[in-house]
């Protein structure tokens, strides 16, 4: 199997990498050799770029340094992990995408103002989670039609009648998990037990 430009690129620099790292430190290759148990010829070849890097060579030289296996590397850096959301306006409610890849699960976020508390239940393909975030949620979900309040979540098949909105005058921020093909989220948390008061 042929390597990626850029591997072959970051496996081309390792000897250029071994040797600066090596002198920097004071270390003859002899040295490196007695605490390591690579051979000199090996090592010398290493820094050379005349023989492969492989793990069994540089997790010793990488010990004997005492610097991270990336470092002798030179791994790329790892991206920003910010999602950069870009509010979209659907049917009256902001939503904020919190992914960016496609896959077959998608999170957002959704502000739904106070007006849109008219039960609209719709159905389609997936399995939904939701945790309200703030207000009051109603959520309707077949026959049942639920009160849910913040820190609260709910999972649910969206092949049944659905829909939640405010349940009272305030705007309501929730997050939801999407799955398009019915992937479900395993909520492990115990659910709060509920005492039913007399009114």
């Amino acid at each position: 199997m042929e390597q990626q430009p850029s591997i072959s690129a970051t496996l081309a620099q390792v000897g250029t990498r071994l040797r600066r790292i090596r002198t920097q430190r004071g270390v003859s290759l002899s040295a490196l050799a007695e605490a390591t148990g690579i051979s000199k010829s090996t090592l010398s070849r290493l820094e050379s770029n005349q023989r492969r890097p492989s793990l069994e060579l540089l997790l010793p030289i990488a010990q004997a340094h005492q610097v991270p296996l990336d470092e002798l590397v030179g791994a790329p850096e790892v991206g920003d992990p910010r999602v950069r959301c870009k509010p979209l306006v659907r049917n009256g409610r902001t939503v904020l995408p919190l992914t960016t890849q496609p896959g077959p699960l998608q999170a957002w976020k959704s502000i739904i103002p106070a007006e849109q508390n008219q039960p609209r239940p719709v159905t389609h393909e997936g399995y939904e989670w939701m945790y309200v975030l703030s207000g009051r949620v109603r959520l309707i979900v077949a026959d049942h039609d639920v009160i849910m309040g913040p820190g609260e979540a709910a999972e649910f098949d969206t092949r049944l009648p659905h829909w939640f909105g405010p349940a009272g005058d305030t705007p309501v921020e929730v997050l939801n998990l999407f799955g398009r093909q019915g992937e479900r989220m395993h909520v492990r948390a115990k659910p709060r037990a509920r005492q039913d008061t007399a009114s």
